[in-house]
């Protein structure tokens, strides 16, 4: 489980001042409260996941400053593929949460799956908890967690956008998302406890990767030795993470550096300070 709250929310997120800070930060208050349990129950659980789901929501809520899109919801009217069959429906029922839910049709839906009437209570839906758990459910029958896995941005991009309209924001969105993770990840990871061996994942460079890479050759896994933690490398520590039993997600931290060592017949480190790893923006 990697801890996430409105810190991480932050660290995404671009700055603002005036009404529009204050309102973002309104909205990370109130979703980071419930943005552990909420990402759980819908098992956005893993870096991947949770990257791409906040880089996501990031961009379609203008970097965490509004549940509630700026046009008035006029262009909805008269919408039949939205539900929207009354008069009016357009601005009522215009896209609001963290992933713009929009239309009669779409609230009514979304509210019976979650236990409220947002059909006859439509601005409920840019309450930034409940929005939260909106985009979550989205997610879910969208069937996203999915493309997380492979880190497909685009396919992630296509089936919330429906094109690919700011690919590029989006994309920085979960670069930032990955580095923040990857900074909670180590912590958590090495913990108290002083252990010389860097936490080592993909976008990691320098001798201790080498050093990695080395033992993996030796375990009969092929990929260059060239001192960065790639696609191949991470590819062959997560089929030996999953040989072991361990959790198969491409980290190498104190339990997997220990299972590799002993595999190995050695230890994975020289005398080299871990000072001198590189950690690049993970990818």
């Amino acid at each position: 489980m990697i801890p996430v709250d409105g810190t991480v929310m932050r660290e995404i997120a671009p700055r603002f001042s005036g009404k529009m800070a204050e309102r973002q930060a309104e909205i990370i208050k109130e979703a980071g409260q419930v943005l552990q349990a909420t990402l759980d129950a819908y098992e956005i659980n893993t870096r991947l996941r949770i990257a791409h789901f906040l880089g996501q929501t990031c961009h379609e809520s203008a970097g965490f400053r509004t549940t509630e899109e700026f046009a008035s919801g006029a262009a909805y009217e008269a919408r039949k593929d939205l539900g929207n069959v009354k008069k009016g429906d357009g601005r009522l029922y215009k896209g609001r949460g963290l992933l713009q839910l929009t239309g009669r049709a779409n609230y009514a839906e979304y509210g019976k799956a979650l236990g409220v009437d947002l059909e006859n209570n439509p601005a409920m839906a840019a309450e930034p908890a409940l929005s939260l758990k909106i985009a979550c459910e989205y997610w879910k029958r969208r069937k996203l967690n999915a493309d997380c896995d492979r880190d497909d941005v685009r396919a992630t991009t296509k089936r919330i956008n429906g094109g690919l309209n700011g690919l590029e924001d989006r994309s920085n969105y979960i670069r930032k998302a990955k580095e923040a993770l990857a900074r909670i990840e180590g912590i958590q990871l090495t913990g108290a406890v002083s252990d010389p061996r860097p936490v080592l994942r993909r976008g990691s460079t320098g001798e201790a990767v080498g050093n990695l890479q080395t033992m993996l050759s030796k375990l009969k896994f092929a990929l260059a030795i060239d001192q960065d933690f790639g696609a191949a490398t991470e590819l062959a520590v997560m089929r030996f993470q999953g040989d072991k039993k361990l959790t198969a997600d491409g980290i190498v931290g104190k339990e997997t550096w220990d299972a590799i060592e002993k595999a190995a017949g050695g230890p994975a480190l020289s005398s080299r300070p871990s000072e001198l790893l590189v950690l690049d923006a993970l990818r």
